[in-house]
């Protein structure tokens, strides 16, 4: 494997730097494992969401199958989307590490522009 150059260095160093100020990675990346009981309950409503669209099927009312995959997909969005063990909705709101400094949100390319011209600048391209 080839070392990086101290170009590529310096921009994983600032890749690193930018994810580790993003407060929603952060918590994404900290929190614990969904209750048991969730779990339980999402894979039983698939069965039963599973169950009515067979049975859509075999009595040729489309609407009963189109119930079924309603309930399917409402329970697992409900299994997924819901706070996980250990959290409250103030609690996810907020970073563990305290809230993060307010900054003016700019445009993605606004921003690609800025670092170009800046590494144009210091002659790293």
């Amino acid at each position: 494997m080839m070392p990086l150059s101290e170009y590529e260095q310096r921009v994983l160093d600032q890749l690193e730097h930018d994810l580790g100020q993003d407060a929603s990675l952060h918590r994404a990346m900290n929190r614990g494992p969904r209750t048991p009981a969730r779990i339980i309950a999402a894979i039983a409503g698939v069965v039963v969401g599973l169950g009515v669209v067979l049975l859509g099927v075999v009595t040729q009312i489309p609407l009963v199958g189109v119930l079924g995959f309603v309930i399917m997909a409402g329970v697992t969005l409900w299994a997924l989307l819901t706070p996980r063990k250990g959290q409250t909705p103030a609690t996810q709101a907020r970073p563990a590490a305290g809230p993060a400094p307010k900054k003016p949100k700019k445009d993605f390319m606004q921003t690609f522009e800025e670092r170009f011209d800046r590494r144009r600048e210091n002659g790293d391209l």
